[in-house]
């Protein structure tokens, strides 16, 4: 899986996974923005400048993670409890990303591991960077 049309439907799969689903984007390991965006109908809580800064951080934040990846074992996913909203990153290969966001009130001990098994084939295949 590596096309950005393939990948374009990975993101509409994954919003569709649950109504309370906002976002799903596909972000390189230089924190460009590669596929996907927010469910349709729906505004972004925060300008697309804050969005290229908010990737570009993230990025850097999965890199880092790997520093105890010997001690602890590889991240499979990340969680942001926020005030407005819930985010989750997912590391594929490559240390790209899979950043999802979603309403407060969804069941979060669940939805990650339902992402968790569509995203599989990802990480283990790089995706073509830009």
């Amino acid at each position: 899986m590596g096309n950005i049309e393939e990948l374009e439907k990975l993101c509409k799969k994954i919003t569709k996974l649950d109504p309370k689903m906002r976002s799903a984007r596909l972000i390189n390991s230089r924190g460009h923005l590669m596929a996907g965006g927010m469910k349709e109908g729906l505004l972004s809580l925060e300008a697309q400048k804050q969005d290229e800064m908010m990737f570009m951080e993230l990025a850097l934040r999965v890199r880092m993670r790997h520093e105890f990846d010997k001690e602890f074992g590889v991240v499979h996913f990340s969680m942001s409890y926020r005030d407005k909203v819930i985010v989750m990153s997912f590391p594929l290969s490559n240390d790209d990303v899979l950043l999802v966001s979603c309403e407060k009130d969804i069941n979060f001990g669940k939805i990650p591991f339902k992402i968790l098994k569509l995203i599989e084939p990802l990480k283990n295949s790089p995706m073509k960077t830009f």
